[in-house]
């Protein structure tokens, strides 16, 4: 073993290009005057900390994702190489401030370019369809936030700046569903296929049936968004990024009492189930950018996908994770069967 010496092991599991992973590894000297490096599949990475037995490096933007290998090198001599998944850009060019969805009729990804509050666009609601294609949708549905998919695979979305959710046809078109909403953001439905709709100025609203609104709980504030989804225990998750770095995460029971499910997240903003019962959360945890993964008892976290910007996340029903930042969206194979309809 040379000066490049060992990986061991990468943390966390999976990246997305421009993100920071820790290279752990046994034996690596970067000594003053030589020449030394990190690698992902041949790609010299910007290094930014390096010890003898850890390296932190950023993954290079221009790495085209999947499948990679990761080496080391330091004074002409090459580590063994370390098999790594980093996520494959989908899509670039869109304006997303929550979740993606996974359309249930077709496993189309549903996607937004939502603009600033009040901005108007020309499209606003994109499929990308399995095949690769954009499709944008006909009809501009002003600021579009929260995506969801009820019992019956009819999609709906909110629009915060009007407070508002849309039904959207299988051919674009849309109608208003619900009004009075506040500043929707939040979209999710329950088991028993009712709505709920997160206010960010403080309620999550429960609707019944069209148009039939009712307060259902009442949290604080959120300077952005409330992302909800429900678990596969019946609650309705909440996060709602502040301003600390040690935000909650919240559950809510069926009789609308709000409690803390775990803490300690840095703007946590969307939120997904797998059939375990897992929470993946888009957040900054322990000064790490990206998705955390949640046990169901709320007592275990680890830091997941390594990401900057990240808004959002779904699953397809092949088990890869679509991970969304502020403008664009990632493919990760990470064989993790999500909550679907």
């Amino acid at each position: 073993m040379g000066q490049a010496g060992k990986i061991i092991s990468i943390e966390p599991k999976y990246a997305i290009p421009g993100a920071e992973i820790a290279v752990n590894c046994n034996g690596f000297r970067a000594e003053h005057g030589s020449d030394h490096a990190v690698f992902v599949d041949d790609t010299d990475c910007q290094i930014t900390a390096a010890s003898s037995s850890r390296i932190l490096a950023v993954v290079p933007p221009e790495v085209d994702g999947g499948s990679t290998r990761v080496h080391l090198s330091s004074g002409g001599s090459s580590s063994n190489y370390h098999p790594y998944v980093v996520g494959k850009r989908l899509v670039d060019g869109m304006h997303i401030v929550a979740n993606p969805a996974i359309d249930p009729n077709d496993d189309a990804i549903i996607l937004t370019r939502s603009g600033s509050r009040g901005q108007h666009l020309e499209g606003t609601l994109f499929r990308l369809e399995p095949d690769g294609y954009l499709d944008e949708l006909p009809e501009a549905i002003l600021n579009p936030t929260g995506i969801a998919f009820d019992n019956e695979r009819q999609m709906f979305v909110t629009n915060r700046a009007q407070g508002e959710v849309y039904a959207i046809s299988r051919n674009g078109s849309s109608s208003v569903y619900a009004t009075g909403l506040g500043i929707a953001t939040g979209l999710a439905f329950d088991a028993d296929g009712i709505m709920y709709v997160g206010d960010r100025s403080g309620t999550i609203y429960r609707v019944r049936d069209f148009a039939e609104v009712e307060a259902f709980a009442t949290m604080e504030p959120s300077v952005a968004a409330y992302h909800i989804a429900f678990g596969p225990d019946g609650r309705l998750y909440v996060t709602a990024p502040g301003l600390s770095s040690h935000d909650a995460i919240y559950s809510i029971d069926q009789s609308g009492q709000v409690s803390t499910f775990a803490r300690g997240f840095g703007r946590p903003q969307g939120i997904a189930f797998d059939t375990e019962g897992n929470l993946y959360v888009a957040a900054c945890y322990q000064g790490r950018h990206g998705i955390v993964k949640i046990s169901p008892d709320g007592q275990s976290i680890e830091n997941f996908v390594a990401g900057n910007n990240v808004i959002g996340l779904c699953f397809t029903r092949s088990g890869d994770m679509i991970v969304a930042t502020n403008d664009s969206v990632y493919s990760i194979p990470c064989d993790v069967q999500g909550t679907l309809i």
